[in-house]
């Protein structure tokens, strides 16, 4: 029996998929989509009307995908998802989608090329944490995934439907992944559907934990050598893809009509 040391057997077993069409692209990135809202209705981040993750077309790259408006999270499913161009204009599906999306996603993918998915819901921790107007300290391993590389929008205005409101979040984001809007929720964009959503679950249990840890005491925030150590670790998005494979297969096994 051949020998390899856990790092390398860790690193054989989680690889990131390649493929070699665009077709083949576009339908991974189409199902991990519709995964990740079945995911988020589990984890209760669905509101209303409220809440849109998106997905970049490998092809048609000015265009992405999209949940359609009024379709509950934990129904979505891939043949639901629509494609809008920079236009606003619904080029593949038939159903309506929520304005705010549009003006947000399209300023993100269009100001950062390198941005494959971005999510924004109105998460229970993520919105209580954005009234304080703060960013998240570095206060646990899982929160320095975070550390210097998330911003804050100190501003709101009402629900975003003018395009410079988008264009004020898309400087609030910066080169980073991640953008807490005040008094509104949390933002998260990456170089894969994947990395984007599990950052977004990542950022509201960071919320979380700590919002408990300050309504029970002062916790010890770490020092930026330890911080940046950390993040150097943890904070890439090959890890955050693979944090999401397990979610991926979790979800695709319970609830398989997803890929429908």
């Amino acid at each position: 029996m051949s020998q390899a040391t856990v790092a390398t057997r860790a690193r054989d077993f989680f690889t990131l998929p390649q493929h070699n069409s665009l077709e083949a692209e576009r339908l991974h990135r189409k199902q991990r989509l519709a995964a990740a809202f079945r995911i988020f209705a589990r984890r209760g981040f669905d509101q209303g009307l409220a809440g849109h993750i998106t997905a970049r077309d490998p092809e048609l790259t000015d265009h992405f995908w999209v949940n359609p408006l009024g379709k509950h999270f934990g129904q979505i499913r891939v043949s639901d998802l629509q494609l809008v161009n920079e236009h606003g204009e619904i080029v593949e599906g038939s159903q309506p989608i929520n304005e705010a999306a549009f003006v947000i996603h399209a300023a993100i993918h269009k100001a950062r090329p390198d941005v494959i998915a971005a999510a924004h819901t109105h998460s229970t921790y993520g919105k209580a944490w954005s009234t304080l107007g703060r960013l998240l300290d570095p206060i646990t391993q899982d929160s320095c995934t975070f550390y210097g590389d998330h911003g804050l929008y100190g501003e709101f205005h009402g629900v975003v439907l003018e395009a410079e409101e988008g264009q004020r979040i898309v400087g609030a984001l910066g080169d980073r992944k991640a953008v807490i809007l005040q008094n509104h929720g949390f933002l998260t964009a990456g170089p894969s559907v994947e990395a984007a959503v599990w950052w977004y679950i990542a950022m509201d249990n960071a919320a979380h934990a700590q919002l408990l840890a300050e309504a029970a005491g002062t916790p010890i925030v770490l020092d930026h050598e330890t911080a940046k150590f950390t993040y150097d670790r943890i904070g890439g998005p090959t890890g955050g893809a693979l944090s999401f494979k397990p979610l991926w297969d979790w979800i695709v096994a319970a609830e398989p009509d997803l890929l429908d």
